[in-house]
């Protein structure tokens, strides 16, 4: 696997801690659109040190395959962070992960989530042979829904009390995307 790709308009990489006070930019600028979808977050989540700390964790958890966050970026503007793509809780022994995605409001439906998530599905499934793809997402949230399912991603059930946020519990839907399998 590689630390950068690129589809047809975006360039997908993994950082480093170099890149803390792009990713806090990134963050700071939809804080309000990504609070409404994530766990609630610490106080000190929103400070270069701990985008810093974080990015130095996710560096090594991409050397171990067992999680791989791509920041996004336009190719017409290779500088501005305007999503990020994540496989997480890799697990190669049982042939599977989760899927993660965030895009900033401002590149919201120009298609970009689905030719990154699409991307990130091709690696999942042609370089690290994974089986099996899982992505859960708050009943409400149609866009992300119309996403996983334009990818193929089939709605499994309800995961009950699935995430906290802004204090309260909530239920997320749970769908999943097998690899698909060559007849010869």
């Amino acid at each position: 696997m590689l630390l950068q790709y690129e589809t047809r308009r975006l360039i997908l990489k993994v950082l480093g801690p170099d890149y803390c006070s792009d990713v806090l930019r990134f963050y700071l600028k939809d804080r309000a659109l990504f609070e409404q979808y994530e766990a609630d977050r610490s106080p000190n989540f929103y400070t270069e040190g701990h985008q810093r700390n974080i990015l130095h964790c996710e560096y090594g958890l991409t050397l171990k395959l067992t999680q791989v966050r791509f920041y996004v970026f336009l190719k017409e503007d290779p500088e501005t962070i305007i999503g990020t793509v994540c496989l997480y809780d890799i697990s190669s022994g049982y042939s599977r992960a989760e899927i993660g995605y965030k895009f900033s409001s401002k590149h919201h439906h120009k298609g970009y989530a689905t030719e990154a998530v699409e991307k990130l599905i091709d690696i999942a499934f042609s370089e690290l042979n994974l089986h099996r793809l899982c992505a859960r997402v708050q009943e409400d949230n149609v866009p992300s829904i119309r996403l996983l399912v334009g990818l193929g991603f089939e709605k499994e059930g309800i995961c009950r009390d699935y995430l906290c946020l802004n204090g309260i519990w909530t239920d997320h839907l749970q769908y999943s995307l097998i690899a698909p399998t060559l007849h010869l």
